[in-house]
């Protein structure tokens, strides 16, 4: 009788790792004001098996792309990258003046209360990829951290 709680649990854990391997977790997008064309959307991403995030794309957007913003001699510069590593288990958390997914040629302004569809393309290490669609909240500008026009504030 010991052996078929630990067996049942094996077979849990394999059947959750083959339709779960990419935890998305708190995922939000800051809201826009009414002319703002672009605006960021932020997520924790967690891997099972490890990863990279290649690809997004929403429906309210005609552009999206995964960017990193790096500090440059004091100035913040923001850069598309071609995609972004996810290490077997760990957390990587897409934030505010950090790597985001950003949402440009906005088809309207995004105003707390909306959810922002979004799809992530993740690739494992055999290139097979994944799409992963969720569901993001827009968070007003004053909760969010930003004013409203792509500049980011730090923290600590």
């Amino acid at each position: 009788m010991k052996r078929f709680p630990s067996m049942l649990l094996a077979l849990l854990l394999v059947a959750g790792s083959a339709y779960g391997q990419v935890n998305v977790a708190d995922p939000w997008v800051r809201g826009t004001v009414p002319s703002q064309k672009a605006t960021g959307a932020f997520m924790k991403l967690t891997a099972a098996q490890g990863g990279r995030l290649v690809a997004a794309s929403s429906p309210i957007a005609g552009v999206v792309e995964i960017h990193e913003m790096t500090m440059d001699n004091n100035v913040m510069k923001m850069r598309a990258i071609t995609g972004l590593d996810l290490p077997a288990g760990r957390a990587v958390e897409l934030k505010p003046g950090g790597y985001h997914v950003m949402l440009m040629d906005l088809k309207q302004p995004l105003k707390d209360g909306d959810s922002v569809p979004i799809t992530l393309v993740v690739e494992d290490a055999d290139k097979k990829r994944q799409s992963i669609e969720i569901k993001a909240p827009v968070r007003p500008l004053k909760d969010a951290g930003g004013h409203g026009d792509h500049k980011h504030e730090h923290k600590h």
